[in-house]
């Protein structure tokens, strides 16, 4: 089957894939998470209520609440290139921090606050946070966590699935580059990814199951659906999941970036993976490993950031992210080059050698101010 995927051929209205074009395809879509903060004591703000209304109309469909009060999101439209979306990113940034300005607050992006506590956690007061809370009771109330999403169009269902298999072989690659949540409860956690071990509080979360074809998904989420144990398919919350509505697969792993640079050299590695795998069916091997490997490696990315070693089932040893990183831009920059992301490519090496949110934030709070001196510095940054 190719093409659209329709009501007739899923039995679900809410499932028909949007027909386009392989050369239409790869189009991107980017969604930051980001705390606004109260300068005096660089705490986390429970003001997200406060702000929405006071964003400019033009950027109301941008800006979105999220579960936590102390929480944000900003959404792309649909961009062709990555420098399209970190442009579009940064006036997105730019917007906010003037709105906040006024009110006394600041911005910041990082996976987790380094020293926020669930008492003072507050949940935002949309309809979507009350099913939230009304499914998760008290988990809901957890420090709010800060993620990087990122939404790659592809061009039918039958590639959606396909991709989506593949792609879980990267998840943990993308997971330990982009740890940038060390700090939990003002406490160095010894973790990259803090923000991931505090997600894994929420059901349908973590690296999903292959599917063998778009219908069996389907049927499963029907299945779910129909029983009411959730709404719809945005409640689940795993690391890689397909968005009918859009088109796209969404790769949902990465914790929030510090700065843009590293956002776009992430957004990079996204797309590149996506066309490799559609194109090349780099990982299909690998893709039929058993679900305890994606765990283990899950896990481990958490932990260790750009410094794990993950487990490479065909081949029956760990493998340094670092020998990883080389062993795939050979096969990734030929697909920069046509996509037009070549530069912010590159920068992934910079992820691996140094240059990521878990070690900037460690060498921030060796500061005088400690913590408070770490989030000035992430609102600095941002």
């Amino acid at each position: 089957m190719s093409g659209e995927v329709t009501k007739e051929a899923t039995g679900a209205d809410w499932a028909a894939w949007p027909e386009r074009s392989r050369a239409a395809s790869f189009t991107l879509g980017v969604e930051e998470e980001l705390m606004l903060l109260s300068p005096g004591g660089w705490n986390l703000a429970q003001a997200a209520d406060e702000v929405l209304p006071r964003l400019p109309e033009d950027l109301r469909t941008k800006v979105c609440p999220e579960t936590h009060a102390a929480a944000l999101e900003i959404e792309t439209g649909v961009a062709r290139t990555v420098g399209d979306a970190a442009r579009e990113l940064r006036c997105l940034r730019d917007a906010v921090k003037e709105t906040v300005a006024p009110l006394d607050l600041a911005v910041a992006s990082s996976g987790t606050h380094p020293f926020a506590v669930w008492r003072e956690t507050a949940l935002g007061g949309g309809d979507r946070q009350a099913e939230v809370y009304g499914s998760m009771r008290e988990l809901a109330r957890r420090e709010p966590t800060y993620a990087l999403h990122v939404h790659v169009a592809l061009p039918d269902a039958d590639a959606a699935v396909d991709v989506f298999n593949r792609m879980r072989v990267h998840l943990p690659l993308l997971l330990a580059l982009s740890g940038n949540s060390p700090f939990w409860q003002g406490r160095d956690t010894g973790l990259a990814s803090a923000r991931t071990p505090l997600f894994q509080a929420f059901p349908r979360v973590g690296i999903p199951r292959r599917f063998d074809s778009y219908e069996e998904w389907v049927g499963a989420v029907d299945l779910l659906t129909g029983c009411e144990a959730f709404p719809d398919a945005t409640y689940l919350w795993w690391d890689v999941r397909m968005v009918p509505r859009y088109g796209t697969l969404e790769i949902r792993i990465m914790d929030a970036q510090i700065d843009l640079e590293a956002t776009a050299s992430l957004v990079a590695l996204v797309q590149c993976l996506a066309r490799m795998e559609l194109e090349e069916a780099w990982a299909e091997e690998a893709s039929h490993a058993p679900q305890e490997v994606w765990e283990e490696n899950r896990f481990v990315a958490a932990r260790d950031g750009a410094d794990a070693r993950l487990i490479v089932a065909t081949e029956g040893r760990r493998v340094p992210v670092a020998d990883r990183v080389d062993e795939l831009l050979p096969h990734l920059r030929p697909h920069a080059q046509d996509l037009g992301c070549a530069d912010e490519l590159e920068g992934v090496c910079a992820l691996v050698h140094g240059q990521n949110g878990q070690r900037r934030q460690l060498e921030l709070a060796r500061g005088d101010d400690r913590l408070p001196g770490l989030v000035r510095g992430l609102a600095d940054a941002y």
